[in-house]
């Protein structure tokens, strides 16, 4: 369990890095999505656009935070920058977002570089933004909740792959994709934790 002043340290230093880093990025890339052709103006984009683009973001996502966030666990990253996150060894939703300023930028690249490639409708982007934000929330929650789409979707991740993740506080932890499964098990980053669950199914049913 986290105390009443971890989860207030939390929310101080979530409102300083929205304010300080995450609007003054939005600022920034505005310019750069309405060059790669973002617009607001009617008529909206079709239902098909819309799926589209967002599975791509997703995919692109979660390729591009997999490499990230594996290299910052990489010795010298991970004391300097990744562990300001891993300070949470027991997250909740708000931690999502709790990590270095450095961190903030690096890995945020995985989430804007899909809409800066295909300059969606604004719509989208909202959309988009804020399916991302409920995944890594979700995620960070600690429940693995009977409606997660874990349970729906084989290879989505959710709140019990993540939280694995947090509770190896060394630069080997594994379990480094964001939203899916599937990099990790492709590369072999998952060894221990698909262990851990073999053992627990093994002791049910004995």
């Amino acid at each position: 369990m986290n105390t009443p002043a971890a989860q207030e340290k939390c929310i101080t230093r979530l409102l300083l890095y929205h304010f300080c880093v995450n609007l003054p990025l939005m600022i920034v890339s505005y310019p750069v999505f309405r060059f790669m052709g973002m617009t607001s103006e009617l008529p909206l984009p079709s239902w098909k656009v819309v799926v589209s683009q967002i599975v791509l973001y997703f995919i692109l996502e979660d390729f591009i935070f997999y490499w990230g966030h594996r290299f910052l666990h990489t010795k010298w990253l991970y004391k300097h920058v990744h562990s300001v996150h891993h300070e949470y060894a027991t997250p909740f939703g708000l931690t999502s977002e709790y990590a270095h300023p450095a961190e903030i930028l690096f890995l945020g690249f995985a989430t804007i570089v899909g809409p800066a490639i295909t300059g969606p409708h604004l719509l989208t982007l909202w959309l988009w933004m804020s399916l991302r934000v409920l995944e890594t929330v979700e995620a960070h929650c600690g429940y693995h909740f009977p409606w997660s789409l874990s349970k729906v979707f084989p290879i989505y991740g959710g709140a019990d792959f993540h939280d694995y993740h947090h509770r190896l506080l060394y630069t080997k932890s594994g379990n480094y994709s964001s939203t899916f499964t599937y990099m990790d098990w492709l590369f072999g980053t998952d060894k221990g934790y698909r262990k851990l669950k073999s053992l627990k199914v093994d002791s049910k049913s004995s």
